[in-house]
C-alpha cells in the first residue's frame, strides 16, 4: 500500500509526483547544485539549456513532421523513455524530445519545494530554444508530468497543440479527503528520507514533500486548457494495485477529467498495465500519440 501511495501523491523517487505551485511560499530557491549521472545514458543529442541559473538537459532526436516530447514522472529522468524512443520515432518520423527534470540525470538540482509552474517554463524555454520542426508539438506525459502539462498548457498558450496524458496526476483526484489521507500516509517514509544520508532520491522525496497537501489542494482546483485536445490512457492497474478504493478513485477521476471537454478528451484503459504504462504497454502509447498526432 505504502508504494502505490507513494507513487500516486509523488513521495517515492520512482514515478508519480504532484508538485508545488509556483506560488507556493516555499517554491525553490534559485541555488542550484548539479546533479549526477544517470543511471543510463539518455537516447538522442544532449543540448544543455541555461534556464534562471540553472542547467535542465535535453535530448534530442531527429525527425520531421511533427515534435514529440515526452515527459517521465517523479523520480525519473529522460533515460525513463530509452526503449520507447526509437520505437516512436520509427513510426511516426517525427523528432523526439525527451529532458532530465530538475534534479534528475544531467540536470542541476535545486533545494527546497519542487514546483510544477517552474518544471513548466523550465521545459517551455528548450521547447522554444531548441531547433524544431516547423510543425505541431505533441507533449506526452506520465504520472507527475500530468501536473507539468497543466501547468505548461495554462501560462504558455499556443507552445502544446496535443497532449497525451500517460496514467497521469489530474486535478480532479487530489480531493480534499484524498490529499488529507495521502499526506498522512507518507509522513513516517518522510521523516526516515529526512533522517538518512542524503541522495538524489533522499531529496527529491524532501523537497516533493515540502508543502505536498496545500500544493495539492491548490492542484485540486486547477483546470486543464481546453483549448489542446488531450488522450488519456489510464492504466488497469493504476498507481494503486493493492488498494481497490484508491485505484476507483484514480480512475474516477480520469473519467471526470475527460468529461470536463468531452469533444476534444478521450479516455483508453491500458488492460493489463500497472503504472508504467510506457513499460507494460509501449504499443498502446504509440497508437495513442498517433492518433493524437492525426488530430493536430
Amino acid at each position: 500500500m505504502l508504494a502505490a501511495i507513494a507513487l500516486a501523491s509523488s513521495l517515492a523517487a520512482c514515478t508519480a509526483a504532484p508538485t508545488a505551485p509556483a506560488s507556493s511560499p516555499e517554491a525553490a530557491p534559485s541555488t542550484a547544485i548539479e546533479a549526477s549521472t544517470q543511471s543510463k545514458t539518455a537516447v538522442g543529442e544532449e543540448h544543455t539549456i541555461t534556464v534562471d541559473g540553472h542547467k535542465i538537459a535535453f535530448y534530442v532526436t531527429a525527425g520531421s513532421g511533427a515534435t514529440i516530447v515526452l515527459d517521465a514522472g517523479g523520480g525519473n529522468g529522460a533515460d525513463y523513455w530509452n526503449d520507447l524512443v526509437p520505437k516512436i520515432a520509427a513510426e511516426t518520423g517525427a523528432q523526439i524530445i525527451t529532458y532530465d527534470r530538475i534534479g534528475q540525470g544531467l540536470s542541476d538540482f535545486i533545494p527546497g519545494a519542487f514546483s510544477p509552474a517552474k518544471a513548466a517554463d523550465d521545459l517551455a524555454a528548450g521547447v522554444k530554444e531548441l531547433e524544431l520542426p516547423d510543425a505541431p508539438v505533441l507533449l506526452a506525459s506520465h504520472s507527475l508530468g500530468g501536473e507539468v502539462s497543466t501547468a505548461i498548457v495554462n501560462a504558455h498558450p499556443g507552445l502544446i497543440d496535443g497532449a497525451v496524458l500517460i496514467d497521469a496526476n489530474v486535478p480532479q483526484f487530489f480531493t480534499p479527503e484524498e490529499t488529507a489521507r495521502l499526506a498522512a500516509a507518507t509522513e513516517e517514509e518522510v521523516a526516515a528520507a529526512k533522517a538518512a544520508p542524503q541522495n538524489d532520491a533522499t531529496r527529491q522525496l524532501i523537497n516533493l514533500a515540502i508543502g505536498w497537501g496545500p500544493a495539492h489542494l491548490a492542484y485540486n482546483k486547477m483546470t486543464y486548457s481546453t483549448d489542446v485536445p488531450v488522450n488519456v490512457i489510464v492504466a488497469e492497474a493504476t498507481p494503486f494495485a493493492t488498494s481497490p478504493e484508491d485505484a476507483q478513485k484514480w480512475r474516477d477521476a480520469q473519467a471526470e477529467f475527460v468529461a470536463q471537454s468531452p469533444t476534444n478528451r478521450t479516455l483508453t484503459t491500458a488492460v493489463g498495465s500497472s503504472h508504467d504504462v510506457a513499460v507494460d504497454s509501449p504499443d498502446l502509447v504509440i497508437e495513442q500519440v498517433e492518433d493524437m498526432l492525426g488530430k493536430i
